[in-house]
């Protein structure tokens, strides 16, 4: 019989036992392990039965076992022991309050997905993981974050597998009052709320949950309310779902309703008002419209509010192609705003052209997400080394005039949250040689002076620790195998042969994560005799492990899930290679430490960061990867293996697949595969080991969402806070102004005359020349501009590389055409083809960056001619 109508029953806890509340609704338990073994001491059985949640397993613990801890003192002591460590984790100073007083009272991070644990499933792949990981490290730091979201009914999906190896979505319906969540509320104890006007004068209404992760509040918008209809009541049901307009309105509810779940919540909590806000991806960019919109309320015109906005605001690109943003048409996010609809007093052109591809190339009628999330952040970044001159190139088009390498995205490598990815086994060995306290310090804030005692760690410890490790994702791997065959409809008695899968003694090679085409999870199929070769070879074994998810709308992902699914049915090989569906955190913090290879194999320069081998790294598993992300910028062959790749222009895709998949296969049979199984005088592949031993202390520390907080603490959000208060109402009208300004008289600013002392057009190194330049500025005066000398080595085509920039200086004053004269030295520091060019760009000292505007002027063609070989 079916239930009409569900309750949530909350447990009554004893006396003693309400801490266990408190540290129940405090997600630092995810990262905590002594607050986990706390729980599980509670009732092992049921524990593991929860799934290691502890708010549903302490709504499954009978009264009599309560009754029974609420009298054991030894339980009741260890309870209060890890009560007193929330407090003090949550209250007292860190790394952050160590700091000067100039960093921000509070940031606003906001994402559409966040990862913070199999218990809360908000996430779909790497940018949640990612979003939880910078929340988690945050407050490991006591950065004063605040994480604003969406609260999903259904999560992102859950995948099972058909018999013939078709991907299968199943949504469950997740109810908050089951999850680590509470509601917040008004003083009178009704629902916090936030509301967005819709086209024809309804509303879409959302009530606000919070998620507590550490010292970090996370604040989720829930558009399933009583108030709502049908129709908006599903905005927030699906991650990633639905159509255009679906997706509009959930982004509309982050960004919007996000800054006035913010308001709201510092209202009721006290907590200091955001000085920044961190737009990370587009999909939050309308944040920066309802922040004009307040600071428009308070008299401040559309264009100085922008300013304001700007000064505050930073966004984090993750996408390295065009096709992964988020793009409207422009008649829908018309529809959106306006006197009609939300944000009323705002002019609907303004907010179009924030978003409109007015660029060469770009579709004058789509609204880009990303492009308005530049344009409304002074400070923007991608997300690796590779992916910043990504981005540069791929959004040089908002910075007509400019190099790519001038284009203001710089990039702050991603990290990975040590505690939540480390596994205990690794913890322990590291503590039993430096201590627990100095091992906790190594994760969160790194320093590689805390990561140099691994090398102090015995041979034997290490390899015995890797094959417990393995042992324990083989157990893992074929519980979840077992599971997933009889979803696939086989019978007890069909599945025997799982007792067989793997073996804890062979090479173990791991593969995780979403299924995009450029991430290529089938090319280890690409000849599918050499991968049987190295999976049966009779001395120099490897097993995979493969796990992942196809976006429900992408068929093409879905066929590629098959195509090894089908391989992995193989009964020649399924005891070597098993594919596990449904891959989640709960898998991956299995996954990572037990496998000795992390694979990965993506079109290159298409993985923006990917940080799933940084959490296999974490562990002491080697990685095998293409020079992409986070690889490209540290790989050393002290801890992995770089896969050759065939990335040049005319490349044929499948036979560039074919090079590259046997570069694969080559490195594994002649390299990887040796390495492991050959032994040392002591019995141990050493060779092997010492490996291991570079990847934990050499990349442990540059892995961490702890570094990557500090950098995105010192180099956006603390330049950001000063930008902030230095834009004030006042000065925030004259930079609008200002700009105004120049923007208008820029057609009148030219470069006319550049003299040089160099009478040859060879001179020696060393040499100093001094240059003498004539400018018109037009309407504008010398502090409205910087006159700058560009110069460096030039190539066949006469560009610059490398480039040194010495501004110039006016000399006096304007003369009868109203011509200003520029002068200042040129120092030829390199040998070789050498050249210079001269330049004006605005100057103010608000801008962050010389090429915010856009604006460059430099001399004509005819003048670049007739300066000969030195003016290149």
């Amino acid at each position: 019989m079916k239930a009409i109508r569900r309750f949530t029953v909350r447990p009554v806890l004893p006396d003693p036992l309400r801490p266990l509340s408190d540290l129940a609704r405090n997600l630092r338990w995810s990262w905590h392990a002594e607050t986990r073994d706390l729980f599980k001491s509670v009732d092992p059985e049921r524990w593991a039965a929860s799934g290691g949640d502890p708010v549903r397993l302490l709504g499954s613990v009978p009264p009599a076992r309560l009754a029974e801890l609420a009298g054991d003192g030894s339980f009741l002591r260890r309870l209060a022991a890890a009560a007193d460590d929330l407090r003090d984790y949550t209250t007292g100073e860190r790394w952050y309050q160590a700091q000067s007083d100039e960093l921000p009272a509070a940031i606003a991070y906001f994402s559409p997905e966040f990862g913070i644990t199999a218990a809360l499933p908000q996430y779909s792949g790497g940018l949640g993981i990612l979003a939880g990981d910078h929340l988690k490290a945050a407050s490991d730091l006591g950065v004063p974050l605040i994480g604003v979201g969406l609260l999903y009914r259904h999560g992102y999906f859950r995948q099972t597998l058909s018999r013939d190896g078709w991907q299968q979505e199943h949504y469950p319906v997740l109810d908050p009052n089951e999850l680590p969540v509470a509601q917040l509320e008004e003083p009178d104890g009704s629902p916090a709320q936030v509301a967005l006007a819709l086209p024809g004068g309804r509303q879409l209404h959302a009530r606000i949950w919070l998620a507590q992760v550490g010292r970090v509040p996370l604040l989720m918008l829930d558009s399933d309310v009583e108030e709502n209809d049908l129709g908006e009541r599903g905005v927030t049901d699906r991650l990633y779902g639905g159509g255009s307009e679906h997706r509009l309105l959930q982004e509309m509810l982050l960004g919007i309703g996000g800054v006035r779940a913010v308001r709201t919540y510092c209202r009721l909590t006290g907590h200091p008002e955001p000085e920044v806000f961190h737009t990370n991806e587009g999909h939050a960019g309308f944040l920066g419209l309802e922040r004009i919109a307040e600071l428009c309320a308070r008299g401040l015109d559309f264009d100085a509010a922008l300013e304001s906005v700007r000064a505050g605001t930073v966004f984090t690109t993750h996408t390295p192609v065009p096709a992964g943003i988020d793009r409207f048409d422009r008649e829908l996010v018309a529809r959106h705003f306006g006197p009609d609809a939300e944000l009323p007093r705002i002019d609907v052109d303004r907010v179009l052209r924030l978003g409109m591809e007015s660029y060469p190339g770009g579709e004058p009628n789509l609204f880009n997400m990303a492009v308005m999330g530049l344009r409304l952040a002074q400070r923007a970044n991608g997300v690796s080394l590779l992916h910043g001159n990504v981005s540069r190139e791929m959004f040089s088009g908002l910075w007509p005039g400019f190099d790519a390498d001038e284009v203001p995205i710089t990039s702050v490598t991603n990290g990975v949250h040590a505690p939540t990815w480390v596994a205990p086994e690794v913890f322990r060995l590291g503590a039993r040689q430096i201590g627990d306290r100095r091992a906790e310090e190594a994760m969160t804030l790194g320093g590689s002076e805390r990561w140099d005692s691994v090398a102090d760690i015995p041979d034997q410890d290490i390899w015995d620790l890797r094959r417990v490790l393995r042992e324990q994702l083989v157990e893992e791997v074929r519980e979840r195998l077992r599971a997933s065959w009889r979803q696939r409809g086989a019978g007890t008695a069909e599945l025997g042969w799982i007792d067989g899968v793997l073996d804890p003694d062979v090479l173990t090679i791991g593969f995780a994560r979403r299924v995009p085409s450029y991430k290529r999870l089938t090319l280890m199929l690409r000849d599918r005799d050499r991968l049987m070769d190295l999976l049966l070879h009779s001395e120099r074994p490897v097993q995979i492990v493969v796990a992942g998810k196809a976006h429900p709308a992408d068929d093409g992902g879905k066929r590629l899930v098959q195509e090894l699914v089908r391989f992995t049915d193989d009964p020649r090989v399924r005891h070597r290679i098993v594919f596990l569906p449904d891959y989640g955190m709960a898998m991956a913090q299995k996954l990572y430490p037990g496998c000795d290879i992390w694979l990965n194999n993506p079109l290159r320069p298409l993985e923006a960061c990917g940080t799933s081998g940084m959490k296999a790294a974490l562990n002491g598993c080697l990685n095998l990867s293409v020079l992409d992300g986070w690889w490209d910028e540290w790989f050393q062959p002290d801890f992995g293996w770089a896969i050759p790749t065939a990335d040049g222009a005319g490349t044929d895709p499948d036979h560039r697949d074919d090079i590259e998949a046997a570069a694969l296969y080559d490195l594994l049979e002649q390299r990887v595969t040796p390495r492991f199984y050959e032994r040392g005088r002591s019995g141990l592949p050493d060779r092997w080991i010492e490996m291991v031993r570079h990847t934990l202390s050499l990349l442990g520390p540059k892995v961490l969402a702890g570094r990557m907080v500090r950098e995105y603490v010192e180099r956006l959000y603390a330049p950001a806070a000063l930008s902030h208060r230095a834009t004030g109402p006042d000065a925030a009208r004259d930079l609008a102004a200002w700009k105004g300004k120049v923007r208008a008289a820029w057609p009148g600013v030219t470069v006319d005359h550049v003299e040089t002392s160099a009478s040859e057009a060879l001179a020696e190194l060393g040499t100093t020349l001094a240059l003498r330049v004539r400018v018109g500025l037009g309407e504008l005066g010398p502090d409205d501009v910087e006159v700058q000398v560009v110069s460096g080595r030039v190539d066949e085509e006469d560009r610059i590389g490398d480039a040194t920039v010495v501004p110039l200086k006016p000399v006096g004053s304007p003369d009868q055409d109203g011509r200003w004269v520029y002068e200042g030295p040129l120092s030829l520091d390199r040998t070789g083809p050498y050249g210079y060019t001269v330049r004006i760009l605005p100057a103010h000292r608000l801008l962050a960056s010389s090429a915010e505007l856009g604006l460059v002027a430099g001399p004509s063609e005819e003048m670049v001619e007739a300066a000969g070989l030195l003016m290149r």
